[in-house]
């Protein structure tokens, strides 16, 4: 993959949130994170030479060999890393130093350990709190009932500054079920704007099969591989 043709993709992509938001009539810009997990480092040069800088990864190990060959290429600081996948809390002290915004802080048992080792190398953790809004047992995160007392302990964790919400929907074609979804944690997210601490930036939710009725329903940040790159390499 080159750099021009992922333009004239990115393109078509773009234009298509800018419909959603206009359909919704919202003001808010929409930020695409380009989630380069499962591809190789074609895909990563491509995706910033196309002017994306907000990569997403899921796994620690290969987002740490992305880091590393990119810093190796001098190309380091063109890329802001989005770790969006669930992060086990043995694999903290070793994500810590690799992504700028982690979007799955979804227990508070993970929040005390990013908590712990964030004070341990003297530095914050910004991230945003996964909330489980579509009620499937398989889906990590916040439970809806008691969100919002859930966001507000860990906004509290010294060395984290909490910058807005994430959810992720089911896999469906059903548009009232995915609409759902995304309402609750629009809602969710409204609510915790109140909360001290909370900075209310970012909502996380949408992917390459449902972005845009997640555009309409209020996100502020799309997950996009698919639609931009193709089906991954692995």
């Amino acid at each position: 993959m080159n750099g021009d043709s992922l333009r004239a993709t990115l393109e078509r992509v773009r234009e298509r949130i800018e419909s959603a938001r206009a359909r919704a009539g919202r003001q808010e810009g929409v930020e695409i994170v380009a989630v380069t997990k499962g591809h190789g480092d074609d895909v990563v040069n491509a995706a910033l030479s196309a002017g994306l800088r907000a990569l997403g990864e899921n796994r620690v190990q290969e987002l740490a060999g992305k880091v590393e060959r990119l810093r190796a290429s001098g190309r380091g600081s063109a890329a802001e890393w989005h770790l969006i996948g669930h992060l086990q809390r043995n694999k903290v002290k070793q994500a810590l130093p690799l992504f700028d915004l982690i979007h799955s802080i979804d227990s508070e048992r993970l929040a005390a350990e990013l908590s712990k080792e964030a004070q341990s190398a003297g530095r914050t953790v910004v991230g945003l709190v996964q909330v489980n809004t579509s009620g499937e047992t398989a889906k990590s995160g916040f439970p809806f009932d008691g969100a919002v007392d859930g966001v507000a302990r860990v906004c509290e964790l010294d060395r984290l500054e909490i910058v807005g919400l994430m959810t992720m929907a089911p896999l469906t074609d059903d548009e009232a079920t995915l609409r759902t979804t995304f309402r609750r944690a629009r809602e969710l997210f409204d609510r915790c704007a109140s909360l001290p601490r909370f900075r209310a930036r970012h909502l996380s939710m949408g992917m390459s099969n449902d972005f845009e009725i997640a555009v309409e329903e209020g996100s502020t940040m799309v997950r996009l591989g698919t639609v931009l790159f193709g089906e991954r390499q692995r």
